[in-house]
Order: C-alpha cells, then structure tokens, then sequence
C-alpha cells in the first residue's frame, strides 16, 4: 500500500511531549506529522465545561502547574494566556479516619489532634523520606548510595520499618495521592528519586508557593495543548489514529501503520506514549532487550477525579478549605477547584489506588452514592450542604488509550536492573518522551514539557548531521 503521508519526523502522541517535540522539529525547519489515537489533543489534559452557566471550566486531568521550578510549563501558560488561579490554602480542613470520625483541624496543622506518639513518628518518618531524598542521584538514581537496598524493598516496608505503627497508612496517602497506587506496589527507590525529581517531598506536596498545586488554569490546561497544537503547519496533526505498527524499512525509513491501515513514512520517529503502553505497537525489528522489559515492568495507577459543582460556595462562606484527607475511602482527598472570576465553584474528589480499584467495580449510580454519602459525611459535620448542580467523574483507566493516570511506576528491582538511561535511550532513529522520562518533574506537566523538548533535540541534531 503506498504512503498516504511522507515527512522528515512521525510523533506518535499529541500530548504536551509529543506536541513539544513536534513543534520544536518544525520550528528548525523539518517536516513533522502528529498522530493521536483520541479525538483531541491534550493526553493527560482535558477541560471540560464546569456547568450550564455561561463560563467556567473543570480539569479533569492534570490540573496544577507553579510559577517557580516548574519553567518550562510556566512559560506556555503564560504564552497561551491560561488565566493563573492561586489555589485556596486557608481554612478549616477536614481528616476521615478509618473508623469514619471526623477531625477538624486549621489547614496549616494537619497534625492537630494526633496523639504525641504518632506526631513523633511522623517527625520521624518525613526525617526518614527526606534525608533519602536528598541522598538520592537525580539523574541516574540506581547509582545513589544504598541504591541496591532501596530497590530490593517497596515503600510500605521502608515505611514500615521506620514507623511501625503509622508508616504504612502515611505512605498510602502519599502514593495514592501522587501516582494512584498503593506503597506496596512501588520500589523505595523509584519514588524517591520521583519526589527529588519534583524538588523534594515539601515542595511535591505543597499547595502554597513553589509547591506542585500551586496554581490552576482559569481556562483549562488543555489550552496549552490546544495552543502548541495550533503552532503546528495546517494537515500536519492527524486525529483518531492509531498507530498498530512502527516498522524499518530496507532504506533505513520507518513506515508507520495505523489500525485502519493508513502509512506514513518518514526518517525518525518520536514515540509519545506512556512506557506502559509500548505493548500496545508492534515494532518491527522489536524493541531491544532493556526497553522491552520496560514496557513490561512500568504500570499506570488508579486515579479518577469526580468533581462536584455547585451554584455558591458554601464551603467558603462556612470558612472552609475544601480539603479533607481521608483513610477511609472511597474519596481520599479533596480540594477546590473553583474559579471566582468565572464563578465557577468546585470541589475536586480524588478516587485513588486501591479504594479507586474497588469503588470501580460498582455501577455509576452506586459509584455517585458512594462519593456523595461521604463527601456530604464530612462536610455536614459543620455546615448544611446544599446538592451540587453538576458532577463530572473521569476514570482514566477505562479510557483505552491511556488506562490509567498520572504516570508509569517501577516496582522493585526494575530500576537498578535496566537502569535509569533506558527510559531516553533512542532505539536508531526512534526517540522515546513522555513524561516518567523526565529528569526534572517526571510524573508532571513541566516534565512532560521538557521531554518533548529533549526529543526535539534528539531528532533536530539527527537530521542535521
């Protein structure tokens, strides 16, 4: 079948990476298609319209960016005129214990009502956690002292071992709240060296300046996709195709097939797809050894947002946060997610790891009850909650070309076998982004972003020879 398109560079994925990249090769003057599997651009972006008002918008995917150490997103949300919302950070908060009692505590105290016991093990802990994270090799992380221990174990048992009695339920939280997943399922190691890539444990789970959830997007941080991919030369982006195959051929080309059957051909190739998902192409000659086994050993977490929006902000008024951690489920946290200005007023529902897992096996109508039954729990131990005038619940694990979110975790052992350089290695003349390839802000938009950029590097001093 002959090539219905020819080019310089195929990216296969018009997420931040792929559409970075893209834009990069074509801005140095080379020809570059982009082929998306979905109907729309954005990948682990998407916005959607908050309620019947006239404005607003929710995030249902990635949702926080900070105007600090995260520069490479920042300079396309101010480029696209995304609208900055400082996230609230004032208030009463709330924290659900197993048992389903309610604490009450002011948002900056989060250790208000523990026992003196568990405050020193939780001093204890985050001493434990960021001693190694400052320990850890940024780059190359199995080269790290104590490397090889800290990936022979998970999360949960170096947790364990340092605090015995709440270690392992304040590790949930935090991978559940980072990448979906419980701390059983994840090499010490790994998210270590994840949080340093993100500039250390205060920052990655700080809502205030220079912290990870810092500032949301007025108009929706899927406008930022939308704004690179207008960048791009007209008939260049290819929508609702899926790549089935990347195959060399005898000139040393690469003919890329989608499901239909459609071929594009071109020099170099860009794969945008979540390491997980290398499964999912056929690549002919196959991918070597190492980077076979890293599709193989990656996996996306459980993370389903359901978003609740109301017609004024009750909670406000009542001088709450919007926050409540819970160790009950289904919700594991919230947080608002409204946008006055627009008013716009929201409360984001975080489904997480294996509460996610399991409250996904109910119907949509248990799954609303279930999420409403707790959310209206807690909250109504202070203030009278009136019914929201829209819910949205996006679960990414049931979207086919993602399944699952935020981003491709390593269990144990996998990083000190295959190595930290597997993830960037090109394979000849395919080049592999994606945002776990970061080295700086893996897992996050800014990493996504500075991926695609080192892709473009790639490519562009390829081409040029």
């Amino acid at each position: 079948m002959p090539a219905s398109a020819t080019a310089d560079v195929i990216v296969v994925g018009a997420g931040l990476s792929g559409l970075q990249a893209a834009v990069n090769i074509q801005a140095a003057g080379f020809s570059c298609l982009v082929l998306e599997a979905n109907d729309r651009v954005g990948g682990k972006t998407l916005s959607i319209k908050s309620s019947s008002k006239l404005a607003g918008v929710n995030d249902v995917g990635a949702a926080w960016v900070n105007d600090t150490n995260q520069s490479e997103i920042w300079k396309l949300f101010e480029k696209y005129n995304v609208g900055p919302v400082i996230q609230r950070a004032t208030g009463t908060s709330f924290r659900q214990t197993e048992d389903g009692s309610v604490v009450t505590h002011p948002y900056h105290e989060e250790s208000s009502g523990v026992d003196e016991d568990q405050v020193d093990e939780m001093r204890r802990l985050y001493g434990a956690v960021h001693q190694a994270i400052e320990a850890s090799n940024l780059e190359h992380p199995e080269k790290g002292p104590d490397a090889q221990k800290l990936d022979s174990i998970t999360l949960a048992e170096f947790c364990q071992e340092v605090a015995p009695n709440i270690g392992v339920s304040i590790a949930s939280a935090l991978t559940g709240s980072l990448l979906g997943i419980e701390p059983q399922e994840v090499s010490a190691l790994y998210i270590f060296n994840y949080m340093k890539s993100g500039s250390g444990l205060k920052s990655i789970i700080s809502d205030e300046k220079d912290g990870a959830q810092y500032i949301r997007a007025r108009h929706g941080m899927q406008t930022i996709s939308e704004g690179l991919a207008r960048e791009l030369t007209p008939s260049s982006l290819h929508l609702n195709t899926v790549v089935k195959c990347i195959q060399k051929r005898d000139d040393g080309s690469y003919e890329v097939r989608s499901t239909t059957g459609a071929a594009f051909v071109a020099k170099r190739v860009v794969v945008s797809i979540p390491t997980s998902l290398y499964r999912t192409i056929e690549f002919s000659p196959a991918l070597p050894e190492k980077k076979r086994k890293l599709g193989e050993s990656t996996a996306l977490g459980y993370y389903t947002k359901v978003v609740l929006v109301f017609d004024k902000p009750w909670w406000r008024e009542a001088d709450l946060s919007g926050v409540m951690t819970s160790f009950k489920g289904p919700i594991s946290f919230t947080r608002d997610t409204s946008v006055p200005e627009d008013d716009q007023w929201s409360i984001s529902c975080f489904v997480v790891g294996e509460f996610g897992r399991d409250w996904n096996k109910s119907s949509v109508k248990d799954r609303r009850e279930a999420v409403l039954g707790q959310f209206k729990s807690v909250f109504s131990t202070v203030t009278t909650l009136p019914e929201p005038i829209a819910i949205h619940e996006k679960i990414w694990s049931e979207e086919p070309y993602f399944l699952g979110a935020p981003s491709p975790v390593m269990g144990p052992g996998v990083l000190t076998s295959l190595g930290s350089d597997v993830l960037r290695e090109p394979v000849e003349n395919i080049h592999f982004v994606g945002t776990e390839t970061s080295v700086i802000w893996k897992g996050y938009m800014d990493g996504a972003v500075r991926s695609g950029q080192r892709g473009a590097e790639e490519v562009i001093a390829g081409l040029q020879g």
